[in-house]
């Protein structure tokens, strides 16, 4: 059988409301689509890949950000935004694999758990890709990938009418000082911790792509096609 087609979108380092802006664009596009296109289609939908050019705070359908916090995050330099996704708050910044897959999931025959189990999968290969074998996925509300008692990867989706947004963020050699600030994804007493961090050497975002997207191809099953691709 043939294997749905993901369309690939390499931003490099970008500000934050763009990758958003261009998610959004993809939503639309998705959801524009009849549903019977959706049951019959191969092509499930685009792979959003950057890294944010700047500080961002942002806050999930649970909030997770007094205004008097946002003030004071904002007074940092940091920009704060609202987000649609699950979770609470959270830091992105340079140095951060943001990952938004843009998917309908009845092409690909998953339900949203098995979205969100297949993008911890991926963070978890790429970890050991590294050659840190221990990291393991949590249930909730530990969703994510996580190091020992400190968190790598958090993830955050939106689902609606099968279509997902959002995903994964990935500490490469993310300035782990701007999670201070909060209480990450609402969780006290746990840990942040970085690829960098941990195998106390400069990891890049541009290292980690490659291996990242071996695992979300065989982890999804699919095909990748870059957005300029003809094919």
């Amino acid at each position: 059988m043939r294997q749905p087609a993901v369309r690939l979108v390499r931003l490099s380092r970008i500000p934050y409301a763009e990758l958003l802006a261009l998610q959004e664009r993809w939503l639309r596009r998705l959801q524009a689509e009849p549903s019977t296109e959706a049951l019959s289609g191969t092509e499930a939908g685009a792979l959003l890949l950057c890294e944010p050019a700047g500080p961002v705070y942002t806050s999930g359908l649970r909030g997770g950000l007094t205004p008097e916090e946002t003030a004071r995050l904002r007074a940092l330099g940091a920009e704060v935004r609202t987000t649609g996704r699950g979770g609470l708050a959270t830091f992105h910044g340079p140095g951060q694999l943001l990952c938004h897959p843009v998917l309908d999931l009845r092409r690909l025959g998953l339900r949203l758990r098995t979205h969100v189990a297949a993008l911890e999968a991926c963070a978890v290969r790429l970890c050991e890709c590294q050659g840190l074998s221990g990291a393991r996925a949590r249930p909730p509300p530990y969703t994510g990938v996580w190091l020992g008692e400190r968190k790598v990867c958090a993830i955050g989706v939106r689902c609606g009418r099968h279509i997902t947004s959002h995903g994964l963020a990935l500490n490469c050699s993310t300035d782990l000082l701007w999670f201070d600030h909060i209480v990450p994804c609402g969780l006290v007493g746990t840990g942040v911790t970085s690829l960098s961090e941990e195998l106390q050497r400069h990891v890049t975002v541009d290292e980690v792509i490659p291996p990242f997207l071996e695992a979300f191809k065989e982890t999804y099953k699919c095909t990748l096609i870059s957005e300029d691709s003809s094919n």
